[in-house]
């Protein structure tokens, strides 16, 4: 019983987590359209600030602990293959995750020199490792 709350935990981290890594770089998409120092460009700044700190931060944590506390629970998982390729792709995750944080604080700055095109391919880098590792946890193909 204590595994499938700590799973229910983990399920809900990972989706407060995707939904910051996928709304952050659409604000950066809005952003860019706006001038610096502009009224709006400092509204999407907090907007930013707090997705990033009080939504995205924590849950990335939270989801970390679950899934280390899930296999420390079945030790079995880490000779299995599919855990190490959704490893793999959630240390991919986690980097796009800080390559967002490094974009917030050029934004926050006013030092953003990044089209809207670039932050619109951005937003779909979490997307394809989402999908990669429900295929591994879910299909588990090796």
């Amino acid at each position: 019983m204590l595994y499938d709350w700590i799973k229910a935990l983990h399920v809900i981290s990972i989706i407060a987590w995707m939904a910051g890594l996928l709304y952050l770089p659409r604000l950066f998409v809005y952003h860019c359209q706006v001038q610096a120092g502009s009224e709006a460009s400092e509204t999407f700044k907090v907007m930013e600030r707090r997705l990033l700190r009080a939504i995205m931060n924590p849950a990335m944590i939270a989801a970390y602990v679950f899934g280390i506390a899930m296999i420390a629970l079945t030790p079995e998982w880490m000779k299995q293959g599919w855990l190490h390729a959704k490893l793999l792709f959630v240390l991919l995750l986690t980097a796009s995750h800080m390559m967002m944080a490094r974009w917030r604080r050029d934004f926050a700055e006013d030092r953003n020199t990044r089209p809207q095109r670039f932050f619109r391919i951005a937003n779909e880098v979490p997307t394809l490792l989402m999908i990669g590792i429900v295929i591994f946890v879910i299909v588990k193909p090796f």
